[in-house]
């Protein structure tokens, strides 16, 4: 039986060419460093140890890390911050062994960190180079793996609709077989020899996961097959939340719904609360002066309201704002939305509303960590009881902490949520925004609320 065609990749693997590459590069740059810093290319004795000790641990690095494999399934960025990563643990290392032996005063400093950016730019710049290259390529038809698609037809389509929205990925489709259900023994066999005669390097098994029991039949039926075998669960009949594939206890586990505000994440939005609240505040405080004593003459009555809020976790807490009503008493279990003609409304508290200055006593929440400047809104807790039952993964919103402005505000769900279809798409700009989050996504939305929000028609 003829076999498939090896790609450019099978027949030079990059984990054989790119530590080669990758050493040679960190040599060069300690050649010409030397030549900078003393005025020769050829490095003294003592330096070039120096380099054996950098070029092998930036390669061990990078193996442990499995930084040489995959290119084709790992993006540009990704890579990138992989090879940052590791040029800086090996910057850190080698620095402590040199420190370490007290061997500091016989190295330049200069020398040292020349070698480092100098190495880390061309390892970087040929990274970027081999994807452009091999993007251009297959882009072109060329250095593209051939797969074979197995199952339903609905999810074969959306599978097929991808794949053409990503052509630089390299991969085309060389067949495929709809199932209508559990295959027969026969169709089995028929999949086993079109696999065959396709010459394909892989087979993807794209399933719901009703089907699931489907995949260990394929799998018996094609472990004869020379090919990569990959499964795609199906899951569009399911809310998911920032779904990825983790490794707990040993164990690969499919996150169908996480918060993606762990980890480094956590930190990050902390410190950009912390550090934006703080100078907004700072900013702000003769404009909360000024407020304070409007709303204090305006009418009888304290000059904050406070009120239980949803946070993380479905935590309970007390949110913060300038008053704007008169003093006036609900019945129990009962929160009445402000309208736009409502009479509770004073005067002062009529512009507060329509600015959305009553909410800067919220960077209190804030900074006591019970809040996020960026986040979805929380509603009180009667709203919370109603539209649980009635939009779904209403609650997934209480995954990340609460925020004075959000996705969903700057996209116009701002203000009075008096129907159902209001609240579904709030909550879906909610869900959009926690499964999307990035620093960068934070601050365009807090951009887009100071030079739209405030006086956004819609707010009361």
């Amino acid at each position: 039986m003829k076999g498939r065609t090896l790609l450019v990749t099978e027949r030079f693997p990059l984990h054989y060419f790119g530590p080669l590459f990758d050493a040679v590069m960190i040599w060069l740059s300690g050649m010409l460093a030397s030549r900078v810093r003393f005025g020769s290319f050829v490095p003294h004795d003592r330096y070039q140890l120096v380099l054996i000790i950098i070029v092998l641990l930036i390669l061990l690095v990078n193996i442990a890390s499995r930084g040489y494999v995959r290119w084709r399934t790992t993006s540009l960025a990704t890579l990138i911050f992989r090879t940052t990563c590791v040029w800086l643990v090996v910057g850190i290392a080698a620095a402590s062994l040199i420190y370490f032996f007290q061997a500091a005063p016989r190295y330049s400093r200069l020398w040292f960190g020349m070698t480092l950016a100098f190495s880390f730019v061309l390892c970087v710049s040929a990274r970027i180079l081999a994807k452009t290259l091999l993007s251009w390529l297959r882009l072109r038809g060329i250095n593209r793996r051939r797969v074979f698609l197995i199952g339903p037809g609905i999810t074969l389509r959306g599978i097929t609709r991808h794949m053409r929205a990503e052509q630089s990925a390299g991969f085309s489709i060389s067949g495929m077989h709809r199932l209508h259900g559990d295959p027969t023994a026969e169709e089995m066999a028929a999949i086993n020899r079109r696999v065959a005669e396709r010459h394909v390097h892989e087979v993807w098994i794209c399933m719901p996961l009703a089907l699931g029991g489907t995949v260990k039949s394929l799998m018996q039926s094609l472990r004869h097959q020379t090919v990569e075998i990959r499964f795609f669960p199906e899951f569009s009949d399911l809310p998911l939340l920032n779904h990825r594939v983790s490794r707990i206890v040993g164990l690969y586990a499919i996150d169908l719904s996480v918060s993606p505000m762990s980890g480094s994440a956590r930190l990050v939005k902390r410190a950009e609360d912390l550090i934006l609240g703080s100078l907004i505040m700072l900013l702000c405080l003769p404009l909360y002066a000024a407020i304070a004593l409007a709303v204090r003459l305006s009418s009888p009555g304290p000059v904050l309201f406070k009120q239980y809020r949803t946070g993380l976790n479905g935590k309970r807490f007390k949110v913060y704002k300038f008053r704007s009503m008169v003093m006036h008493d609900e019945p129990p279990g009962q929160v009445t939305q402000a309208s736009r003609q409502d009479a509770r409304f004073t005067r002062v508290g009529a512009f507060l509303r329509r600015t959305s200055l009553d909410e800067l006593p919220q960077f209190f929440n804030v900074l006591q960590g019970r809040m996020s400047i960026v986040g979805p809104r929380p509603h009180a807790l009667v709203h919370n009881d109603h539209y649980k039952e009635l939009v779904e993964s209403y609650m997934q919103r209480h995954m990340v902490k609460p925020g004075i402005t959000g996705w969903a505000q700057v996209k116009g769900y701002r203000g009075q949520t008096d129907t159902l279809e209001k609240m579904q798409g709030r909550v879906e700009r909610d869900l959009w925004y926690i499964e999307n989050w990035t620093l960068g996504l934070d601050l365009w939305v807090i951009f887009r609320t100071v030079v739209i929000g405030f006086c956004n028609k819609d707010v009361f």
